[in-house]
């Protein structure tokens, strides 16, 4: 089980730093992967956290949760907030689309670790 529990962690935590790679890249043409697997990683930390603080308060605790997130991004890729929530957004849609490909196939459930609700 706990081997089970570690490779869907991974999987899932790869899948995010795609996400945020193809974000990254088209935003700010940063061309590291290492960077965007560590920055997915924070971020899901810090989202987690964020959301247990908070995320208890209707529309508040989420939004800050998701702050948090961006914030992460802000910080590893120094792209200013607004840039930092588009490459948010965008390892949103390529993860989404990418679960979304895989449960049409019968491979996964449409969720992924270092991108919020997924």
């Amino acid at each position: 089980m706990v081997v089970a529990t570690a490779i869907v962690f991974l999987v899932s935590l790869l899948l995010g730093a795609v996400g945020i790679y193809v974000g990254a890249r088209i935003i700010v043409g940063e061309k590291d992967f290492d960077h965007a697997i560590v920055t997915a990683l924070l971020g899901a930390i810090v989202w987690t956290v964020a959301g247990a603080l908070v995320g208890w308060i209707p529309l508040v605790g989420p939004l800050v949760a998701l702050i948090a997130y961006v914030g992460v991004i802000n910080w590893r890729y120094s792209a200013e907030w607004t840039g930092a929530a588009m490459i948010a957004l965008l390892a949103w849609l390529t993860v989404f689309a990418a679960l979304y490909a895989l449960s049409l196939a019968g491979v996964t459930g449409v969720e992924a670790t270092g991108v919020p609700n997924v």
